[in-house]
């Protein structure tokens, strides 16, 4: 069993009790592109980290993930709202299930990275394809926001090595501008910082989170954005 297949799809209630821990970022998405009323894509959907509030105010809502436990938890979540505006869907990125020219939004959180590392062989290619179905589904005032990790336990941003190319791509060849934000994890102590971040980092990030002692455990994310005849907003 891969690790990713461990947390994705046979760990979900744990995954979800981690990112609990992160601040919302309803704010920083509507800062970049005002989201009320739109036609709204969550690709790498989850357990719901901007479904649950982004339904609250959107036209419609598409959420998208590969893996259907995870989906299964954000279908929990959402059924337990009195929106009725949106629909879970298991895809795959380079190929989605989604007509032309009729969205206005696509986040992608956390994930195109996983099709996009140059660990694969062929990552340039899968980057090709999703920047292309991005592309294909927007209106002409279309928006796209990424979100991807610059560090976990770590005292300023730092890009993974496996992960450099691809953002330098997003960059050079596809247009995007790109700001950072902290994304801290805030723990009730510890010891649970320790449980959760050895989880889903590994035994690592687990050590330097108890050297340290840190129930508060600093983490950073970068933030691509793209506008289709819009001008962009970074605050």
């Amino acid at each position: 069993m891969s690790r990713e297949t461990e947390i994705y799809q046979d760990n979900t209630h744990t995954y979800d009790e981690l990112i609990s821990k992160q601040p919302t970022l309803d704010k920083v998405v509507n800062g970049i592109r005002p989201y009320h009323q739109l036609d709204v894509v969550d690709l790498g959907a989850g357990t719901g980290r901007f479904a649950l509030f982004l339904v609250e105010q959107v036209n419609s809502l598409l959420c998208l993930d590969n893996a259907q436990p995870m989906l299964a938890v954000l279908e929990e979540k959402l059924s337990q709202t009195a929106y009725t505006n949106w629909q879970t869907m298991v895809s795959d990125h380079r190929k989605l299930p989604i007509a032309d020219n009729s969205k206005d939004l696509v986040l992608a959180g956390w994930t195109l990275s996983y099709l996009a590392s140059s660990s694969l062989d062929n990552w340039e290619h899968n980057l090709e394809q999703m920047m292309a179905e991005m592309t294909r589904i927007l209106r002409p005032d279309g928006t796209v926001i990424i979100f991807e990790t610059l560090g976990t336990a770590v005292t300023s941003p730092t890009k993974h090595d496996y992960l450099t190319s691809y953002y330098d791509l997003l960059e050079s060849k596809y247009g995007f501008e790109h700001s950072f934000i902290r994304t801290d994890y805030t723990f009730h102590d510890m010891d649970e910082a320790v449980r959760l971040t050895s989880y889903f980092f590994g035994a690592e990030i687990a050590k330097r989170v108890e050297e340290n002692g840190w129930h508060i455990v600093p983490e950073f994310a970068g933030i691509w954005v793209k506008h289709k005849g819009l001008e962009v907003k970074m605050d």
